[in-house]
């Protein structure tokens, strides 16, 4: 009697620990999303005892160093041996294996770029420190992401080729159970997987998905087959069909949707059956088309709520952050995080860096005449090897807060505004940014508030700003820009809110003029975007009209309208869009 398949797990976490088992090398792995603990020690345990014994473990320090990662000169070696001596890098190390990385929304840029091209050829290249060598390292990647919901994830260069994200958050240990598949089972499918065909369509169906989710990288598409190829796999199937293709597209699409698909999109052409042609044979019967919406629900059905909600709300546009609740960086000379080393023509107002300056100076000691007395290494170091050390300095925000007082804005709604500034207010000084307060009404704008991290101080300002007026909105966007340029100067990053109507009845010269007030705003607006600076327009009519979204586009900002708006739906739509 024949003994009927094993039945998939019901979970997505156990069947990604299964398929990523099964091609932990052409996935490239997974990050997991939440804290250390219990649940994600056990799936780490399921994925471990479903691999050979002989696969290599290895883990990776978030802060590792480029030689530790990739390999390079030993400089001790060198020295002892007199001939350089290249030491073998963790990712050489791991070829055959799995790799680990806590923390892995921590790395740097640079180690996230380094591994992810690693993970894309499948080998290593090295041509530095006077060696050029290429080594074998295809490894499958566990990146741990601790990171808070409103802090920056995984680098997009190393997430972009793992083709897994589980969030482990709230997950309960009975849903990590493997429904007794076995390292034999997974075994007998890592057999079987470069003979695994793909069905008619299946292929054209994938991309079709992706495509309505937004997703414009082709990796969602290959990730998403080859996920496929390993259900298939386990199940002892020649080919991949639907079922198995929509499995693979839950797994790797949805995290990396930008958008939702029309709502129609399921019913454009499958309400419509195909033609039947007489001719046709009954195996080509079996393989027509079946409607899209098969693949499209599997993966709308397995959207984060968060992410789900974010589509909805920013209309397919996804917020990434790329210096998290620290800020922006920007590079210094003596002060900061080491981020590498840089060739220097002068040590004035620089460190230099001796180790990379004798890994400079080691290759080229045969040209140079080097000579060895008694066992002693006499290096000929030249200008041209000196290296100094580069650092990356955290750099402070300064967020300006353009607030509109003028009779327009009318007594409730200024009220409302004050209160978002409030909230925005704390917000900055959680994060030791510094604030300040321009407002514009009557004939002219004025500071209320330079730059600070006062908090009460700012509370104090902001509740002692009166309403009513003309509104010289062209004073008032000069003021901002001015002020930016001056925060700017002191080597700060300006950050410009400007919270308004867009209605501007007071021209520049202080005169009541709607026609020339309009133009001077759409011309000051043009200024302060020739600066370059991050901007933001909240328009706080309660009826939006086109003049406020014109401004924006005019001063390069992001236009929310928030019509009906609360104080607390203002700021936490100004943190979305700002920070």
């Amino acid at each position: 009697m024949r003994r009927a398949p094993k039945r998939l797990p019901d979970s997505d976490a156990a069947m990604a620990t299964l398929i990523l088992a099964v091609d932990p090398h052409g996935l490239g792995g997974a990050i997991l999303s939440g804290m250390p603990g219990l649940v994600r020690d056990r799936w780490l345990d399921n994925f471990r005892a479903l691999l050979p014994a002989e696969t290599p473990w290895r883990k990776i320090p978030v802060n590792v160093g480029e030689d530790r990662l990739l390999g390079g000169l030993d400089f001790a070696a060198t020295l002892a041996s007199g001939k350089p001596v290249f030491a073998t890098g963790l990712l050489e190390v791991s070829d055959g294996g799995i790799v680990l990385m806590s923390m892995a929304e921590r790395a740097s840029p640079a180690v996230a770029a380094m591994i992810g091209g690693v993970l894309e050829r499948g080998e290593l290249r090295i041509e530095r420190d006077g060696v050029a060598r290429t080594a074998g390292s295809r490894f499958g990647m566990i990146a741990f992401d601790e990171s808070l919901e409103d802090e920056a994830g995984v680098a997009d260069g190393l997430a972009e080729r793992l083709a897994l994200r589980l969030r482990l958050v709230g997950v309960d240990l009975g849903e990590l159970s493997l429904a007794g598949w076995r390292a034999s089972d997974v075994a007998k499918a890592r057999e079987r997987l470069d003979s695994i065909g793909v069905a008619d369509g299946v292929v054209e169906r994938l991309c079709q998905t992706a495509a309505l989710f937004g997703i414009a990288s082709a990796r969602g598409e290959l990730f998403a087959l080859r996920a496929a190829r390993a259900v298939a796999a386990l199940l002892g199937l020649a080919k991949v069909g639907d079922d198995e293709a929509a499995i693979g597209a839950r797994l790797v699409l949805p995290h990396r949707a930008t958008r939702l698909p029309p709502d129609d999109a399921d019913n454009d052409e499958s309400s419509q059956p195909p033609p039947q042609d007489s001719n046709e044979s009954d195996g080509r019967r079996e393989n027509k088309d079946i409607p899209d919406d098969v693949l499209v629900d599997a993966v709308r059905a397995a959207l984060p709520e968060g992410l789900l909600a974010l589509l909805q709300r920013d209309g397919g546009r996804r917020r990434v952050s790329a210096g998290g609740r620290a800020g922006p960086r920007a590079v210094s000379r003596r002060r900061g995080r080491p981020v590498g080393v840089r060739q220097a023509e002068t040590l004035a107002g620089t460190r230099l860096n001796v180790l990379a300056t004798l890994k400079a100076a080691i290759p080229w000691q045969p040209l140079r005449g080097r000579s060895i007395d008694s066992g002693d290494v006499a290096l000929r170091i030249r200008k041209e090897d000196l290296r100094v050390t580069r650092f990356e300095d955290s750099v402070e925000t300064t967020t300006v807060f353009v607030v509109d007082a003028s009779g327009s804005q009318a007594a409730r709604r200024l009220a409302e505004v004050k209160g978002a500034v409030e909230l925005l207010l704390n917000d900055c000084y959680v994060r030791r940014d510094q604030v300040a307060l321009v407002a514009f009404r009557g004939a002219d704008a004025e500071v209320l508030l330079s730059p600070t991290r006062a908090l009460a101080r700012a509370k104090r300002s902001l509740a002692a700003l009166p309403g009513g007026g003309g509104t010289p909105l062209a004073s008032g966007l000069d003021a901002a820009r001015e002020l930016a340029e001056s925060i700017a100067h002191h080597g700060r990053v300006p950050a410009i809110v400007l919270m308004t109507d867009g209605r501007a009845n007071i021209a520049r010269d202080g005169k009541a003029d709607i026609g020339r007030a309009e133009d001077d705003a759409l011309t000051a607006a043009r200024e302060l975007y020739c600066e370059g600076f991050r901007s933001l327009l909240v328009d706080t009519a309660r009826h939006p009209k086109p003049r406020a979204r014109a401004l924006a586009d005019a001063m390069g900002a992001h236009y929310v309208p928030l019509p009906q708006a609360d104080a607390a739906t203002i700021s936490a739509t100004v943190q979305a869009h700002a920070a």
